[in-house]
Parts: structure tokens; C-alpha cells; sequence
């Protein structure tokens, strides 16, 4: 309904109810037309050119929250676990980088101030068998989940002190990686998988690579995770925006 009234198109009679809720919801003014405040929103949701989207899942549920980027707007949106609404906010495109960086709680590691390139591997069934017993409510020592779940011991340790684990994806219509590639448009993702884990620090996901699709994952799939810093998440993030030669006029 608020494409159409967009795009200045005739409304069909079966939006005619749409029409009136927002109407009556202060949305449109007399002669049906958007609201002054509201026109740089609906604009830029019908022609975004770049998307971010964040998930975190820790003990309050899942929250879901992102960005939009339009022609001359910028909107960050947030919400509460199990609230479908989302708060929109207009936001400056220099800030983004940072307002994506505090969607996720990104905080410095005082816990070690040397960068660690650890890693841990394992299969993402037995990371499930470590996250249900953990999850059934009686106390075990990391040692003895692992041994349960048939768990490298660090896995356990690590997943012990998890805060939240939270994924940042950003999609765009445009060319490929790389500014020569010669190809046309088309959707363009990057993503990255994080655990923050407290006192054990930040661990990237690194297996299975982002971006994941439905069905690519089961049980055998391979599992690592490296420990890294706050500084290289700040990188990875500000890496997973597009350059402004990959920008295309369209939709994600």
C-alpha cells in the first residue's frame, strides 16, 4: 500500500481497508498522501540498494535488527526478543559501521589484550550435542559436557561462558568481488557468524563459511572457530559493506 501511494500508482479496491488503517494511524494526510516525516523512510524501503540485517540469540531470545541504505537515506532498525515491530532511526552512512558494531555489543577484550589466532574444530552435530546438554539445566564441568557429547575439552570451555552468538549479513545488488570481474548486476552477499563468549573473548566462525544457505549445513558439516579481537570484528565489519563501484541502481 505504501509503494503504491510511493510511486503515486492508482490502489486497487482490495487495499482500500490498508487505505483507511493508515489513515486513521496518522500515516496519511488528508488527501492521502504520506506524511512529510515518513516520505524518506518508505522510500528508501522500496528502493533500498543495501540491506544489513543482524541476529543475535542469547538468553532473552533472538532479536533482529539491521540497516537500510536508499539513494539519499540511511535507517537503522532494532527491536525486542519476541516483538515483531522494529524502531526505525535515520542515521548518517559515516555512523553505520558503528551503529552495525553496537547492534552486537561490540566491546574491547580486556580479558587479552594480544590478538590469539586459536582455533577450535569439531562438526556442528557434536556443537549441538555441547549446546543441548548445556542448555538442560543441571551443572557439569566443561570436562565432563565434553566428554558426554564426545567434544574437543576447549569447545566446552568456550561455550561455557557464551553470552550470545550473533550473524551479520549484508546483500546488495551489484557486480562481483572484484571491480574487473566484467560481470553485470546481481545479488551480492557477505556475512560473518561470531560467538562472544565472555571472559574466552570473541570466536569467529570460519567453518561452515558465511554466507550459509537453507539445506548447505547438517551434522557432518565441519566446525571451527577462531579466537579474535574486538579491533579485527570492527575490520570485518566495516569489509562486509560494499565499495562504492559495486553500488547498482536496484532492489536486494
Amino acid at each position: 500500500m505504501l509503494g503504491l501511494l510511493v510511486e503515486e500508482g492508482q490502489v486497487p479496491g482490495e487495499l482500500a481497508q490498508a487505505q483507511t488503517e493508515l489513515r486513521d494511524a496518522g500515516i496519511l494526510d488528508g488527501d492521502d498522501k504520506i506524511v512529510a516525516d515518513l516520505y524518506p523512510l518508505v522510500a528508501t524501503l522500496m528502493e533500498p540498494h543495501v540491506i544489513a540485517r543482524v541476529e543475535v540469540t542469547g538468553p532473552g531470545g533472538v532479536t533482529r535488527s539491521g540497516a537500510v541504505v536508499g539513494d539519499d537515506f540511511v535507517f537503522t532498525h532494532e527491536n525486542w526478543p519476541g516483538e515483531a515491530e522494529s524502531e526505525y532511526v535515520p542515521a548518517e552512512p559515516e555512523t553505520l559501521v558503528w551503529a552495525l558494531a553496537r547492534m552486537v555489543d561490540l566491546h574491547r577484550d580486556f580479558t587479552d589484550e594480544v590478538d590469539s589466532d586459536e582455533a577450535i574444530e569439531s562438526t556442528m552435530g557434536v556443537l549441538d550435542q555441547v549446546i543441548v546438554r548445556m542448555e538442560a539445566g543441571g551443572f557439569e564441568e566443561p570436562e565432563a559436557v565434553a566428554e558426554a557429547a564426545g567434544a574437543p575439552v576447549r569447545l566446552a570451555e568456550v561455550l561455557a561462558q557464551l553470552n550470545c552468538m550473533w550473524r551479520m549479513t549484508v546483500v546488495w545488488n551489484g557486480p562481483g568481488e572484484r571491480q574487473d570481474d566484467g560481470g553485470g548486476g546481481g545479488l551480492v552477499g557477505r556475512a560473518l557468524s561470531v560467538w562472544d563468549c565472555g571472559v574466552e573473548g570473541y570466536w569467529l566462525r570460519e567453518l561452515p563459511a558465511e554466507p550459509v544457505v537453507d539445506g548447505q549445513v547438517d551434522a557432518s558439516s565441519a566446525l571451527r572457530v577462531r579466537r579474535t579481537s574486538a579491533k579485527e570484528l570492527w575490520q570485518l565489519i566495516t569489509n562486509l559493506l560494499p565499495d562504492a563501484w559495486q553500488f547498482v541502481s536496484g532492489r536486494p
